[in-house]
């Protein structure tokens, strides 16, 4: 069944807001009827009942949501889709009293540029230096991501998975990955099936809250569908078919590896928005 919600506009330079019921057409029947659904905006009730009952709002008196240490501004996007197995060469000081790592590398120095992002173990890292001569480039490490990932647990000749940042002409063939990533898992467990592997990862209450069944994740750069969640256990699954295991770093991993891992951004905007229209009054009336 099809449905088509049908909004009539606000007049220009109205400083309220009125509601419209919405017009719901059955594509598969040739009679119209009219239905009201309840619907939430700032500091209005509604009632579930037939009949709309909302207030106007100044919009001059709603407050804005004032968020802290957070930032709008994405600087680069990644699909998940891994583009080579690189090797790690060096971790360790720099002359300027930092953190490099330097890895071996082929399809992603294509075009490379000082200051590009590329995503190493699902990390968004910063190139800092480069050399296509020995197919090598250098990235840095702030004490921020070394403290949040797995990063400072590798060691010379350790595979990552690499990727380049998205550029507007490329195919999205995984999900919207930023490199932002949340926090580690742990490996507890591998198991065949055919050609396939089950691969299941322990991580910490507060981020198995934003992994669902069949939702997205990446797990070190690599975008995955999740196929169970475990919460009493504080598990989750996915599956890597035969393709995936051949040009990913995670069946190299052993049982007790870390993993980096981030969660679909989508459902961190829902429980944020939830948050703040709880603080700043966004209520419904149910009766």
């Amino acid at each position: 069944m099809h449905y088509t919600h049908i909004l009539r506009p606000m007049a220009a330079g109205s400083a309220s807001i009125s509601l419209s019921p919405l017009m719901i057409i059955n594509s598969t029947s040739p009679s119209r009827k009219k239905s009201r659904y309840p619907i939430i905006f700032h500091s209005v009730k509604i009632s579930t009942k037939t009949q709309f009952k909302s207030a106007p709002i100044p919009l001059k008196h709603a407050p804005s949501p004032k968020l802290k240490g957070t930032s709008s501004t994405i600087k680069s996007l990644f699909t998940g889709i891994v583009e080579e197995v690189g090797e790690i060469r060096h971790l360790g000081p720099n002359q300027e009293g930092g953190i490099e790592l330097r890895i071996a590398a082929k399809t992603v120095l294509g075009g490379i540029q000082l200051g590009d992002s590329i995503s190493v173990n699902g990390t968004c890292l910063t190139v800092s230096d480069f050399d296509t001569a020995t197919s090598q480039f250098s990235v840095g490490l702030s004490p921020e991501t070394l403290r949040k990932t797995s990063m400072g647990e590798l060691v010379p000749s350790s595979p990552v998975n690499l990727e380049r940042a998205l550029q507007p002409t490329s195919r999205m063939g995984g999900h919207i990955v930023q490199g932002h990533v949340d926090g580690t898992g742990e490996i507890v467990k591998f198991e065949p099936e055919g050609d396939s592997l089950w691969v299941l990862v322990k991580t910490s209450p507060e981020l198995l809250r934003y992994i669902v069944p069949k939702g997205f994740i990446s797990v070190d750069g690599t975008s995955l569908t999740v196929v169970c969640v475990y919460d009493k256990d504080n598990c989750f699954d996915f599956m890597l078919v035969e393709y995936t295991q051949q040009k990913v770093v995670i069946p190299m991993k052993k049982l007790g590896d870390k993993v980096n891992l981030e969660v679909d951004i989508l459902g961190k905007y829902v429980e944020r928005l939830l948050k703040t229209g709880i603080r700043y009054g966004v209520t419904s009336d149910a009766s």
